[in-house]
C-alpha cells in the first residue's frame, strides 16, 4: 500500500458577512495536521471568488476558476464546511461545485456541517446527492454541529475539550484517509473516466 501523504482539501462553503465557517474549518483543520500523513489545503470560497454565472461548455473558463483548479485536482480528498441555511446549502457552494467536473471524480468527500437543531444534517443529505452525482465518493462519517454557539468554552474558544466533535472529528478523518487512499491506488491502477 502506498503510504505517502494524501493532501486534503478543506472547503469553506459560506461566504456570507460574519460567517462562522472560518473557525469551523481551522478547528478541523487542526485536528487534520495532528494525524501527521495529511497536508491541508483550506480553500476559502470568499476568497476564491469565483463568477457566479456559469459559461457554456464551448466558453473559455474565467481566470479565478483556472485558478483553483489545480488545488481541487491536487486534492486526495474533500472535506466541505458548510452551514445549513433554510434546509439547503450556501448558493455560492453550489456554485463553486457545478465550476468543477474531473476535479470531483473518484474522490471521497465527507462534510462538517453547522446549524441549529438539525447541526446542518439537511445541508449534508442535500450534498451527498451533488456530489454522487459528479461521481464523487461521499462517505457515511461526517460532522454534524447543532446549536455550535452552546459549544465554547468559558475561555472564548471553540469548541470545548469535551465537545463530541472532537471524537467525531477523529473518527471522520479515520474514514476520510481509508477511502482516500483506496481511491488513489484505485485511480493509479485505472483512471477513472465516464
Amino acid at each position: 500500500m502506498n503510504q505517502r501523504r494524501l493532501r486534503v482539501a478543506i472547503i469553506i462553503g459560506s461566504t456570507r458577512r460574519g460567517r462562522f465557517g472560518p473557525t469551523v474549518a481551522g478547528w478541523f483543520a487542526a485536528r487534520a495536521r495532528r494525524r501527521g500523513d495529511l497536508d491541508i489545503d483550506l480553500v476559502d470560497l470568499a476568497e476564491a471568488d469565483l463568477p457566479q454565472t456559469l459559461t457554456d461548455h464551448e466558453e473559455p473558463l474565467p481566470e479565478r476558476v483556472r485558478a483553483l483548479a489545480p488545488r481541487l485536482t491536487a486534492a486526495d480528498a474533500f472535506a466541505v464546511v458548510t452551514p445549513e441555511y433554510n434546509r439547503s446549502f450556501p448558493a455560492p457552494l453550489k456554485t463553486a461545485i457545478d465550476w468543477y467536473h474531473e476535479e470531483w471524480q473518484a474522490k471521497p468527500v465527507t462534510f462538517v456541517a453547522y446549524g441549529r437543531e438539525s447541526g446542518g444534517l439537511h445541508a449534508i443529505e442535500q450534498l451527498r446527492q451533488v456530489f454522487t452525482e459528479l461521481h464523487a465518493v461521499a462517505i457515511r462519517d461526517v460532522i454534524s454541529l447543532p446549536c455550535y454557539w452552546d459549544l465554547f468554552a468559558a475561555d472564548g474558544t471553540w469548541p470545548k475539550a469535551t465537545a463530541e466533535c472532537n471524537a467525531a472529528a477523529t473518527a471522520t478523518l479515520d474514514r476520510l484517509v481509508w477511502w482516500a487512499r483506496a481511491l488513489r491506488d484505485a485511480r493509479a491502477r485505472c483512471p477513472y473516466t465516464l
